[in-house]
């Protein structure tokens, strides 16, 4: 692992929150066998995308469809708040807190997305993921870094909307990381505004839930299974201000504000200070990098 590489701290057993609400096994079951179903239907999904890459308007309103009768079938209530989103060509930047934030901004504003090569070998979701333009970024290769940023601009000049989860590195929500500043110099570079997205997870009462957080040696499947469990699950997308980037500002000054916009505070380095747990019971877990 190259020194660059953003790791946060969070792991499952210091990061996620104790017993929550969850709902009765049958209904779990129920969930997970329509999002079974809904993967498979993905695989038409992806032969239409493929079909309908010349009309950009179907072939968006098909994902947009798709995702949310995902997210819907994981239980899972979906709230949009803040300002509208920006028109096509902008950067869409927020906080990265679980698998399940890529399936929030396809719901709201399917396109590109900057993810890890990983994502590639998930089930549906990796081949939708390269059919949508995805740029997909190998974190373990730092020389491939000015590619993908020259990625992201063409995309952007093309007057597309990326979505990009700069702290990354996925946290449990309950702290968050630094912005990393290499993905804004794309912003820059194509004149495209940045629009910073809170991402939050909340129960029905309005108490923040980690049950969500996909985070150190996590593993998808037991990550999915929480989140099939929670009763009253909601996920918030927060919309901010667009920053225009034709003023002069540089990437790591668009970049704090950005951070601050989402409200995302880096914890101290190899420190997780969770409201669930106990301090005594955290302990020490994981490096902080520099993305450059």
């Amino acid at each position: 692992m190259n020194s660059w590489l953003p790791t946060a701290p969070c792991t499952p057993e210091n990061c996620l929150a104790g017993p929550a609400p969850t709902v009765p096994g049958p209904l779990r079951v129920l969930r997970g066998a329509a999002c079974l179903g809904l993967l498979l239907a993905g695989i038409a999904v992806i032969l239409l995308v493929r079909s309908w890459a010349r009309v950009p308007r179907l072939r968006d309103a098909l994902l947009r469809g798709w995702t949310r009768s995902i997210v819907a079938a994981l239980g899972v209530r979906l709230r949009i708040t803040g300002q509208e989103p920006a028109p096509d060509g902008v950067l869409l930047v927020a906080n990265h807190v679980s698998w399940l934030d890529i399936l929030l901004f396809a719901t709201v504003r399917p396109g590109p997305m900057l993810a890890k090569t990983e994502v590639r070998s998930w089930p549906v979701l990796g081949p939708l993921a390269g059919r949508g333009g995805t740029v997909f970024i190998d974190r373990d290769r730092l020389r491939q870094l000015p590619d993908t940023v020259g990625q992201i601009a063409a995309a952007l000049r093309s007057g597309q909307a990326v979505a990009v989860f700069p702290e990354g590195s996925t946290w449990c929500g309950a702290a968050g990381g630094r912005f990393r500043p290499a993905a804004f110099q794309a912003a820059i570079d194509a004149a495209a505004p940045v629009q910073p997205v809170t991402i939050r997870y909340r129960l029905a009462d309005g108490h923040p839930s980690t049950a969500p957080a996909f985070v150190g040696d996590d593993e998808l499947l037991p990550s999915i299974g929480r989140v099939l469990a929670a009763r009253g699950l909601v996920a918030e997308l927060t919309f901010h201000s667009p920053m225009p980037t034709d003023n002069g500002t540089d990437r790591r000054l668009l970049a704090r504000r950005a951070q601050a916009a989402v409200g995302s505070a880096p914890a101290a380095a190899h420190t997780v200070t969770n409201p669930y747990i106990p301090a005594q019971q955290q302990r020490q877990a994981g490096r902080t990098a520099a993305w450059r």
